[in-house]
């Protein structure tokens, strides 16, 4: 069971809170409740529970420096839900800044709106959960691999369905929906040059994470953060009739509204296409990027439908060079990155009326850059350390030639670290491949597979595993699940025919040959010289 703690310095609304819903139903039971946040933080050390609602108003310890000194001590868990009042916005603002899960009005509190919190929670705990868990398995950290699949599907990036279908599995997505819409999205705020590089980070992330809430309590859908202001939403739908439509456009409206309430900065946001199957989000995508070129403050909300025929010339299609992109950022292949932004600079400087296009190209290479390279953000940070506003010293570029130096400056930088890096980076790789391999030896594993959910080709990985490991892949594998039988064979004291049918292999007959063939002797004559041994 999942535990909740009480945070509240009035007994009735402690009371109100423990009846208003049948907490088993969720799986929760409630281990306490307490009267302000010093006796609570005592409480969360004895009890550890992973979900904690608290008024933001309290004696001694308020919510806002208990979820503070929680997220310090603990990290992400426990979730806060923050009780508020609707003269304490200021206060939510600042609680969202310590990734508060949701904040609820007091006055309005009933057992709707407590339980849609409760459920949003319970989705977050279980992504936490999730990442902590794929932190020991030798997969690559959830976060990064949720940004890297979602910008290949933007994109357009995966070499097959096959390769998106495992990646989608591994990652526990589900895209069997009838259809698709996606967004794009710009923060743009007045006092940027009044906060501090930790100020802009807190505010852009809490912006974020308000607006992915709070269109979730409209429509499933995936938020997806492309850089420090910027950001995409995939929604799906049953159907697109009009309902569907009008209730994702009031979920836009109230995420500007309040977002703009909250942080005072106001959102702008391209609609794409509607589209039919998952591997077509990148054109809706395209189509979305097409009509944020002509969203303003004054007209946040552009439809692809909307915009006029001459706006479709000012997008610039990536996927024309995607598998040179893909290849570099994912074999971290210096001379193919340094051709494939040479060719894209080239092409910018071909044409200097073409300024739109300039810029939107290189935002796009600027996204994946963000997400495919490891430490992407510090990375970027670096090459342009020497400017105020860092890399997002792009979307002040006013000519095509200025996007162009700017190009360049990221290419060389770019270049330089893949270089400096590689070796370790290969190293990494195949470290978090063996890793992988060892934690779910018990299952199928085939070369295709194991590729595709690490996001590389197969002749890529099949070269780096042998160059680097002197052993073939699959060679590997046997050894790892002949290694695994040995100590099932030994420590759980299981059959044959029962080891054969764990790991995998397709009879007993071919597990003893395999066996043998590697260990030199059958199964059964290993255990009896075990069996002697001792």
């Amino acid at each position: 069971m999942i535990k909740l703690l009480i945070v509240d310095d009035e007994p009735l609304v402690q009371i109100g809170i423990k009846s208003m819903l049948n907490w088993a139903d969720y799986g929760i039971e409630i281990c306490g409740a307490a009267m302000n946040g010093a006796v609570a933080l005592d409480m969360i050390e004895e009890y550890s529970p992973e979900i904690v609602i608290a008024d933001i108003r309290m004696p001694i310890m308020n919510g806002l420096e208990l979820a503070k000194t929680c997220r310090d001590t603990y990290g992400r868990i426990p979730l806060f839900i923050i009780l508020t009042s609707y003269e304490e916005f200021e206060l939510a603002r600042q609680a969202l800044s310590y990734e508060v899960v949701d904040y609820l009005i007091k006055l309005e509190l009933d057992a709707r709106s407590l339980a849609k919190s409760i459920e949003n929670t319970l989705k977050r705990l279980k992504e936490l959960k999730a990442t902590e868990a794929i932190r020991t398995s030798g997969r690559p950290l959830l976060q990064t691999f949720l940004d890297k699949f979602f910008l290949r599907l933007l994109h357009n990036l995966f070499d097959s369905e096959e390769q998106f279908r495992l990646q989608a599995k591994d990652l526990n997505l589900n895209f069997d929906h009838k259809y698709y819409v996606a967004t794009h999205w710009e923060i743009l705020e007045d006092q940027v040059q009044e906060m501090t590089h930790d100020q802009l980070m807190n505010l852009y992330a809490s912006t974020i994470q308000m607006v992915r809430d709070i269109l979730n309590r409209y429509l499933p859908c995936h938020v997806i953060s492309l850089d420090m202001k910027h950001f995409s939403a995939i929604f799906h739908f049953s159907s697109v009739d009009d309902e569907g439509r009008d209730k994702m456009m009031e979920a836009l409206h109230n995420a500007g509204t309040m977002v703009h309430n909250y942080f005072n900065v106001f959102l702008t946001v391209g609609i794409g296409s509607v589209v039919d199957a998952p591997l077509k989000i990148s054109d809706s995508y395209q189509d979305a990027r097409v009509a944020f070129n002509s969203a303003t403050t004054q007209d946040p909300y552009r439809d692809y439908n909307q915009v006029k025929p001459e706006a479709i010339k000012n997008s610039f299609n990536i996927t024309l060079f995607k598998n040179d992109l893909t290849r570099a950022f994912e074999e971290f292949d210096s001379s193919v990155l340094q051709d494939t932004l040479t060719q894209i600079i080239d092409l910018f400087r071909q044409n200097p009326l073409r300024y739109l296009q300039a810029i939107d190209g290189a935002c796009n290479i600027l996204y994946l850059a963000l997400s495919l390279m490891p430490n992407g953000e510090e990375t970027l940070s670096d090459i342009f350390q020497d400017d105020a506003d860092g890399y997002r010293s792009i979307y002040r570029m006013g000519n095509v030639e200025q996007v162009a130096e700017w190009m360049t400056r990221l290419r060389d930088g770019l270049c330089d670290t893949l270089r400096s890096k590689r070796v370790t980076y290969k190293e990494h790789v195949v470290a978090s491949v063996q890793k992988y391999i060892q934690n779910h030896i018990e299952e199928r594993l085939t070369l295709n597979e194991v590729a595709a959910i690490f996001g590389l080709s197969p002749n890529y990985l099949s070269a780096l595993f042998k160059k680097t490991c002197n052993i073939g892949f699959s060679e590997y594998i046997t050894q790892m699940k002949i290694s695994r039988a040995k100590s099932m064979l030994l420590d759980q004291d299981l059959k044959v025919y029962e080891v054969a049918d764990r790991l995998g292999f397709e009879s007993a007959f071919y597990f003893s040959k395999v066996f043998k063939k590697v260990a030199g002797v059958s199964p059964r004559e290993f255990t009896q010289q075990k069996a002697e041994e001792s």
